[in-house]
């Protein structure tokens, strides 16, 4: 590599820099190695430590990617650039089945929750200095947590899940650090994860969550923290089951100091019992988001965790936007007191497709999963040949290569959008475009 483009500079801003601009001007291709700490140290003519503070600049910056004794090497692709960028186009007269969106027919009116929330407002004023947690949305959060088992514990606001899992993150780890990520997984957390500096380690998921074996594994290989999702995985659709909950507790309890975030996402819209892990190790934290039950755009998520966390995020959220705006926080204490929706039935609306789904699928001979929430997951051998014939075929879903690290192919299906009309049409078309054998149709 080095014949090819000689890293310069005597600063550690200058080696870094010239390296970034070799990457840019790909000059350095994704993957490539760059030259061990010591080796470059020589050729420059510095110190071992000028180029460490460059890699460690380059590494903070999502450029380059360390793995310990195995070297540093240019990411596959930059932290500043997302998954999303790997969403198809959607032509005209094409279904879009792979935007992840819930049914917004089983999403709850507004207009009266915000009404009431402006009133309120009107009459009490928030003004600097108020709480940043409105009490009765803290009381709410705090007796749902309860009836599902998580330990009583603080509770803080975040604009949305990922915000929350960020200043989480941030509060108790450092760039360089490594993370246990579900994989496939949210493709949001796997880009945020580099994007904060910290390596992901990924960890295999069935429908039942995350594989007990893996997750030890990716402990031992030395992850600090570990992010799960409860129910409705994305994209699997995988529930921790109380088995499995059981013997991830039982693991994680061996390694107290490791941080574990709970995503529970799918609270509102599944119906299938919480298997909490929280408590089991000293700093903790579950996650649940208005997004899917209430609607994208409220942006507000609860959390609960150790005190210590919390105080953290907390802390570190005063110093920025301060608070998550009240009338947001008043709509969902509104919309949750009303009981706007009907986890039941929404969970209900989106089994009945999902399920169906699955079930004209595998009499076509093709494998899917989808044990709860809005996605099917399928296995496929040839995904970008997959995307493409469906996408001809009149159908636009989302390529696997957002949610995978090192998982096998596949694409997702969100099934939101489908009516009964339309299971069998696009089974059809997904069995074609996979080749299983002839698109047949089922009375």
């Amino acid at each position: 590599m080095l014949g090819e483009y000689l890293i310069e500079g005597r600063r550690a801003s200058e080696i870094a820099a010239s390296v970034e601009r070799a990457v840019g001007a790909g000059r350095l291709q994704p993957g490539e190695v760059l030259p061990p700490l010591r080796e470059l140290a020589v050729y420059l003519e510095v110190n071992p430590n000028t180029v460490a503070a460059a890699y460690r600049s380059l590494r903070d910056r999502g450029v380059i990617e360390t793995a310990g004794r195995r070297g540093s090497r240019v990411r596959p692709r930059p932290a500043s650039t997302s998954r999303e960028a790997l969403r198809v186009e959607v032509p005209p007269g094409v279904r879009d089945v792979s935007d992840g969106n819930p049914d917004p027919s089983l999403l709850p009116p507004l207009e009266r929750a915000l009404a009431e929330a402006a009133a309120r407002s009107a009459r009490r004023p928030v003004l600097y200095g108020t709480p940043a947690v409105d009490d009765d949305l803290a009381a709410l959060a705090r007796a749902a947590f309860a009836a599902d088992g998580v330990p009583e514990a603080p509770v803080a606001v975040t604009s949305g899940s990922l915000d929350a899992i960020e200043r989480v993150l941030a509060a108790h780890l450092r760039p360089g650090d490594a993370v246990a990520v579900e994989d496939p997984g949210w493709g949001s957390l796997l880009d945020l994860i580099p994007a904060l500096g910290l390596r992901p380690v990924p960890v295999g998921v069935d429908d039942e969550g995350p594989l007990p074996e893996q997750l030890a594994r990716a402990i031992q290989d030395g992850a600090r923290a570990v992010v799960v999702t409860d129910r409705a995985q994305n994209p699997t659709g995988a529930a921790i089951d109380r088995a499995r909950a059981t013997e991830l507790r039982t693991l994680l309890a061996e390694y107290p100091h490791l941080l574990l975030i709970e995503d529970d996402h799918g609270h509102g819209i599944v119906d299938l019992p919480l298997h909490p892990l929280s408590g089991v190790t000293d700093h903790w934290v579950l996650v649940r988001s208005t997004a899917k039950a209430y609607g994208p755009d409220l942006r507000l998520a609860v959390l609960t965790g150790d005190a210590l966390t919390i105080d953290r995020v907390s802390g570190r959220q005063r110093l920025g936007p301060g608070w998550i705006s009240h009338l947001l926080q008043d709509t969902v204490v509104h919309l949750w007191r009303t009981s706007a929706i009907d986890p039941k039935a929404v969970a209900g609306a989106y089994g009945r497709r999902r399920d169906g789904l699955i079930r004209a699928l595998a009499e076509r001979g093709v494998r899917a999963r989808g044990r709860s929430g809005m996605n099917v997951w399928v296995p496929v051998p040839d995904e970008t040949g997959a995307v493409a014939r469906l996408l001809h075929a009149g159908w636009a879903v989302a390529p696997g290569a957002r949610f995978r690290l090192h998982s096998p192919p596949g694409i997702r299906i969100t099934v939101s959008g489908l009516s009964d009309d339309d299971i069998v049409p696009v089974a059809d078309a997904i069995a074609s475009a996979t080749g299983v054998g002839e698109a047949r149709r089922y009375e």
